[in-house]
C-alpha cells in the first residue's frame, strides 16, 4: 500500500480526504467470542512534513470517559495506529472518539512503553467531530469521525525529518473495551487465539511517496 503526498493549499481537508479511497478496517479476528464489529474506515495521505488520518466510525454505542491524554482510551470508541520502522521496535497512537490520546513506543515484550510527553501530544492536532468533553455511553451517535494530523515529532524515539520516503510496516485497529459489546477490529488479519494489537509480525508494509 502506498501513502499518497498532498498538496492541501486551498482545499479543505474534506476535500482532500474525499480524493483518497477508503480502507475499511473490518478483520474480527475473534468472531466467537466478541462477534460485534461496527463500520470503520480511514483514509491516509501527508504533506512530507505531516501525516493525515481520518477515521470513521459507524457503531451502535460510543463511549468518551477518558477526559486526559496518556489515559486509557482504548476502554473506551477508540481508534489506533501502530507502525514499525524495523519490524520489530513499535509505536502505537491510539485516541478516542473525543482526541483524547497517548503515544507510546516498545522495544521488546514485557518491557513498559516509553510514551510521549505533553511536549510531543501537544504537536499532534485533534478534530473530533464528536467536540471534546467526555461524555457517559450514549446509543444515538451513530456515526463519527476523528482527524490526527501527527508532525515528524509523533516519532518521539526517532529523529525523522519527513514522513515521504518512509517505509513501515502498519496495522490499524477500532476497539472498545468499556462498551456494552467489546469490539478488536484489525485493517490487516490476526492469526492469534485472543484479542491482541501488540504484534508487529501481522503488520503489512506501505510506502510513504
Amino acid at each position: 500500500m502506498k501513502i499518497a503526498k498532498r498538496d492541501i493549499a486551498g482545499r479543505s481537508l474534506d476535500e482532500v480526504f474525499a480524493d483518497i479511497a477508503p480502507e475499511k478496517i473490518a478483520c474480527c479476528n475473534w468472531a466467537n467470542e466478541y462477534p460485534y464489529a461496527p463500520e470503520v474506515a480511514f483514509r491516509m495521505f501527508h504533506t512530507g512534513d505531516k501525516l493525515y488520518i481520518r477515521y470513521d466510525v459507524t457503531e451502535k454505542q460510543t463511549l468518551a470517559h477518558i477526559a486526559e491524554d496518556n489515559g486509557e482510551v482504548w476502554t473506551d470508541s477508540c481508534c489506533e495506529f501502530f507502525f514499525s520502522l524495523d519490524g520489530k521496535a513499535y509505536y502505537n497512537i491510539e485516541a478516542n472518539c473525543i482526541g483524547r490520546m497517548l503515544i507510546g513506543y516498545y522495544t521488546e515484550k514485557g518491557v513498559a512503553p516509553i510514551r510521549a510527553g505533553e511536549d510531543i501530544l501537544s504537536q499532534v492536532v485533534r478534530i473530533p467531530s464528536l467536540g471534546t468533553e467526555p461524555f457517559d455511553a450514549r446509543d444515538d451517535v451513530g456515526s463519527w469521525s476523528l482527524t490526527l494530523i501527527l508532525p515528524t515529532t509523533a516519532i518521539h524515539q526517532h529523529k525523522i525529518e519527513s514522513w515521504e520516503g518512509l517505509r513501515l510496516s502498519v496495522n490499524l485497529y477500532k476497539c472498545g473495551d468499556k462498551l456494552d459489546e467489546p469490539h478488536f477490529l484489525s485493517w490487516k488479519p490476526i492469526a492469534l487465539p485472543q484479542p491482541c494489537f501488540h504484534c508487529p509480525e501481522f503488520f503489512a508494509e506501505v510506502e510513504f511517496e
